[in-house]
């Protein structure tokens, strides 16, 4: 029975390849050759790895956006820490050595003596604590914080470090000026007179 179905079907075939125009061919069926099929498999294959490639430069750039925003979070908080230090060094330098004056000079009563030296302790003990902050902020995961809000809290230590900078040169300006005019006053007071 099969035999009779394939002889009957190869027969057939047979009949419309005879009967077939020469120039007639079958429209809407595809004619596959082996070499365009082989070409279009590499073809696929090749777009396939560009389309790998892609995804990896994609990938490579949102990695390198990434580290960019991080190293320029990180230059963020170097160049405050570096502010703070240098705002620190300034008081520093005015403990050391404007406050020593002034607390030495004749013209600052023994009595204000407490007082002139609160004031400035004051703003040392903020500077202290601002430093001790910084070092929590800065080596540990401080509440688990990003780059940029650590970067924000030292801007505004940095502003408050400022502020203390300002705080301690105005204290020191108005010593001085107390001073000078106490100076003044005492020249005033004890000059001779040629009557």
């Amino acid at each position: 029975m099969k035999t009779k179905i394939k002889t009957l079907s190869f027969g057939l075939i047979l009949v419309v390849a005879l009967l077939m125009p020469k120039d007639a061919s079958a429209q809407g069926m595809p004619v596959y050759d082996n070499t365009n099929f082989i070409s279009l498999v590499k073809q696929l294959l090749e777009s396939g790895k560009q389309t790998a490639e892609m995804i990896k430069s994609v990938k490579f750039l949102k990695d390198a956006k990434e580290a960019i925003e991080k190293v320029s979070s990180v230059v963020q908080q170097l160049r405050a820490v570096e502010e703070i230090a240098q705002n620190n060094q300034r008081l520093i330098n005015v403990m050391q050595n404007d406050l020593q004056d002034i607390l030495n000079s004749p013209y600052i009563k023994p009595e204000e003596i407490d007082r002139v030296v609160a004031s400035f302790e004051t703003i040392v003990q903020n500077s202290l604590d601002t430093v001790d902050f910084i070092d929590e902020v800065l080596s540990s995961d401080y509440l688990k914080m990003s780059d940029a809000e650590r970067a924000e809290i030292l801007k505004a230590k940095e502003l408050e470090s400022k502020q203390m900078v300002s705080n301690i040169t105005t204290k020191t300006k108005r010593y001085r000026d107390i001073i000078s005019f106490r100076k003044m006053q005492d020249k005033v007071n004890n000059r001779e007179t040629e009557y």
